[in-house]
């Protein structure tokens, strides 16, 4: 999605250990008209799928998967990182590494809100080594539910966690992917 792009090049910040940062728009301060146009691009690209749920992991997820979920007029189920004293019932776990934070977590959720008769699509702002999505991945299968795919706001391609995915049968679909960088600039894949 050019846009997406251009705004990337614009106002997006390279990092030291190829980190983008993108808090102008996407992550810290949100710019809600975009994030809108990408709900309508993932609305196209899984059109027919009949999907019942979107399911991301706080905190970068939820601002993403609400806009999505607003356009397609379907609930959003985020992740907890930690359970806390206003979850109750059964819960679903699924252990994940933060490689911003380099901390590891357990992703929860309460388990009535993800059954066998969702069809699930998981939504999150990054996919780089894609650990936070195999997890959410994990909760889903946990539930008994279907997997629809993943969809992510900026793929790192020249990072392994798009490649381990596809190749696991998951459908990905990424609003933006980044080839590689080189000498300092960021290269999109056509």
């Amino acid at each position: 999605m050019k846009l997406l792009e251009q705004r990337i090049l614009s106002e997006g910040e390279l990092l030291s250990g190829n980190v983008i940062k993108v808090g102008g728009f996407l992550n810290h301060q949100i710019d809600v008209g975009l994030l809108l146009e990408m709900g309508r691009e993932v609305k196209r690209l899984f059109a027919g799928e009949k999907i019942t749920k979107l399911l991301t992991v706080e905190a970068s997820g939820i601002a993403v998967a609400t806009a999505y979920g607003a356009v397609m007029g379907l609930p959003v189920l985020f992740a907890k990182k930690h359970g806390t004293s206003n979850l109750s019932g059964q819960m679903l776990y699924a252990p994940t590494h933060s490689y911003t934070h380099n901390v590891d977590y357990n992703m929860v959720v309460e388990r009535r809100y993800l059954s066998p008769c969702d069809r699930v699509l998981v939504v999150d702002d990054f996919l780089a080594n894609g650990q936070a999505l195999c997890s959410l991945c994990s909760l889903v299968e946990q539930a008994g539910a279907t997997l629809v795919g993943c969809t992510v706001a900026i793929e790192k391609g020249f990072q392994s966690g798009g490649r381990m995915l596809r190749e696991r049968g998951v459908r990905v679909e990424s609003i933006a992917v980044i080839d590689r960088i080189e000498d300092g600039k960021i290269i999109f894949r056509d």
